[in-house]
């Protein structure tokens, strides 16, 4: 198998931002890293001259819907190789297909056809495990959800889900529903990663989740409670037990839309870079112009319009998911937050690889890994996209 070399780059490692470094992948993993003098060359190499472009670790997205005019509810192969080629433009290595709330039947394909995409996906980002996002939640926070689907927690339908699908990796769930903490031990057996969502817990209530194993929070600040008043007393809510538990994690749709400005750098003054991980949430609209979308499958999705780069709900309400990209997450965090560019990369690779638990081939650019690379301008324009030594995507 040829070798890819990368070299003439600022290479983006756990250290620090170095140059003057050659990056060498073989069989699928980072092989070598070693001055520029001491590379040599061998015949079949393939040789990428960054330019002084940045060489940074795969983007990770751990929420994502859809991309390229397609979501993953569609329930098609086609729909998810389209999501994944879309997003493998922008940076993205490696994703976390997200379901919405459905039918049982609906849930029921998208397991089936995940499996038949991810054995023929060659061009695009790598599928790494499914995000069930729902159907247990709060009603008053149910967000872009349809709420037709809502229910609470109960074991024979949970179990029968875990039975259906060996693949789901993380599940959303509102924690102060009945039966949602037997949820999250359940999932802590199984591996799987409990999250908090669409959810209008307290802070008690929350405390009481993080020990049951719901240790994440999904898009902080989006569909969940702050501080609210019952007669006439305060109490707190999701928002501000994610910071006061200092294990707990959390991810923020950092398009700047989601989030403005001062709540980007509140999140990363206050929860820091390894406790906070970047995702797009994007729909079927990300990478595709403005204009009406639907959010969900097309037999049973939502209708959203899509308007300056931003996805809404028809009577504008509420936003409909993002139409973001991981590069622009980078760009966002950088140049509106203020935040240094290793701590932004960070944020989009490193930390989500430890919040799944798959830090031990993904997320950095260090030796015996997989060599998942991005290669990147001053401005987070990709270059070309990595995965596991091949290039999937070329500028």
């Amino acid at each position: 198998m040829e070798r890819l070399i990368i070299t003439n780059g600022k290479l983006i490692l756990p250290t620090g931002i170095e140059m003057g470094q050659t990056l060498i992948c073989e069989n699928g993993k980072i092989e070598q890293i070693i001055p520029n003098e001491s590379y040599q060359p061998l015949v079949g190499d393939k040789v990428i001259d960054a330019r002084q472009n940045y060489v940074s670790p795969g983007f990770i997205d751990m929420h994502i819907h859809g991309g390229g005019g397609h979501d993953f509810m569609d329930g098609t192969v086609e729909a998810f190789l389209g999501v994944a080629e879309t997003h493998a433009k922008y940076g993205t290595t490696a994703m976390v297909p997200t379901t919405l709330t459905s039918t049982n039947e609906e849930l029921m394909t998208t397991f089936t056809v995940y499996r038949k995409a991810k054995e023929m996906n060659i061009n695009g980002s790598q599928f790494i495990g499914l995000h069930l996002e729902g159907p247990y939640f709060s009603p008053k926070q149910c967000g872009a959800q349809d709420p037709n689907f809502l229910k609470k927690p109960q074991a024979e339908e949970y179990n029968a889900i875990l039975e259906a699908s060996k693949d789901i990796i993380r599940w959303s769930v509102a924690p102060e529903l009945e039966g949602a903490l037997a949820l999250g031990q359940t999932l802590q057996q199984h591996h799987i990663l409990p999250s908090i969502a669409h959810t209008d817990a307290i802070y008690e209530e929350v405390e009481k989740a993080f020990t049951a194993g719901y240790t994440h929070v999904t898009h902080l600040y989006s569909a969940m409670s702050s501080v609210t008043r019952k007669n006439a007393f305060r109490y707190a809510g999701v928002v501000e037990a994610a910071y006061l538990i200092e294990d707990m994690t959390v991810e923020i749709i950092a398009d700047g839309i989601h989030l403005p400005k001062p709540l980007l750098q509140f999140v990363y003054k206050f929860k820091g870079v390894d406790k906070t991980a970047l995702c797009t949430d994007a729909m079927r609209g990300a990478g595709m112009p403005d204009g009406e979308s639907i959010l969900g499958s097309l037999n049973n999705g939502q209708k959203v319009i899509i308007e300056d780069g931003v996805a809404k709900m028809p009577d504008r309400k509420a936003f409909a998911g993002s139409v973001a990209t991981t590069d622009r997450l980078v760009r966002t965090m950088i140049y509106l937050a203020g935040v240094p560019l290793i701590d932004a990369v960070r944020m989009m690779t490193l930390t989500p690889a430890r919040i799944l638990h798959i830090d031990k081939e993904k997320g950095s650019l260090e030796i015996g890994k997989d060599a998942d690379i991005v290669i990147f301008d001053n401005q987070i324009n990709i270059n070309n996209t990595i995965l596991k030594g091949h290039v999937i995507y070329t500028k």
